[in-house]
């Protein structure tokens, strides 16, 4: 328990880079939670922190509203065509953070990218960095990850998470997460929270 907690704290409160990372991926969200990742975004690119914003290229699909309406919101919030790129995901019956990271990394490793902040919403960061993590740990092994929590909304709101099929209060969400991670963990989908904190100790040594 004590290394969760230490995860857990480490990844919301994640230390900035001394350089701009090569950009930011938006996971997927529902409509209740998306506004949290688009006001981090443009936190991150008003104070230069990064020079794009990375989201999922497919149409609307397990409660992701889609690329195309997710660029025009995000213009909506001052940001500008050309500071987002779309990653192109194959089909898939049903979109997940597991799915999406392996999109991500693979984007990444392809276009040689080597730094790249994650963005969800406070309930989900862990569970969408331990994913990316375990993913670049056998695709892209140099990649440096970091952390950047959307913006916090009303614990109280009943939302809609995970593909759009789970209601829940949010601060309901922070247990069913750490749930699903205990769960993946123990399928071997997710990496040990003690591999992921070796990662973390060791991503400033990665060149």
């Amino acid at each position: 328990m004590n290394n969760t907690i230490e995860l857990l704290i480490r990844t919301l409160c994640d230390i900035q880079p001394n350089v701009p990372t090569d950009g930011a991926y938006l996971y997927c969200q529902t409509a209740s939670n998306q506004e949290s990742i688009f006001q981090a975004a443009t936190f991150l690119l008003k104070n230069m922190l990064i020079p794009k914003i990375f989201i999922l290229q497919i149409g609307a699909k397990s409660g992701y509203a889609g690329f195309a309406d997710w660029n025009q919101r995000l213009h909506q919030f001052g940001i500008s065509e050309n500071q987002i790129e779309g990653i192109i995901l194959k089909e898939t019956t049903m979109l997940n953070t597991l799915t999406e990271s392996k999109a991500l990394i693979h984007f990444a490793k392809h276009h040689g990218y080597n730094s790249f902040f994650v963005v969800a919403p406070p309930f989900h960061q862990l569970r969408a960095f331990m994913t990316a993590v375990t993913v670049a740990l056998k695709v892209h092994p140099t990649l440096r990850i970091y952390n950047f929590h959307g913006t916090a909304m009303p614990w109280q709101e009943d939302v809609l998470h995970s593909q759009g099929a789970l209601k829940a209060k949010r601060h309901q969400l922070i247990h069913s997460e750490i749930e699903r991670i205990n769960k993946y963990q123990n399928k071997g989908d997710l990496a040990s929270t003690e591999a992921v904190l070796e990662y973390l100790n060791n991503r400033g040594k990665i060149v």
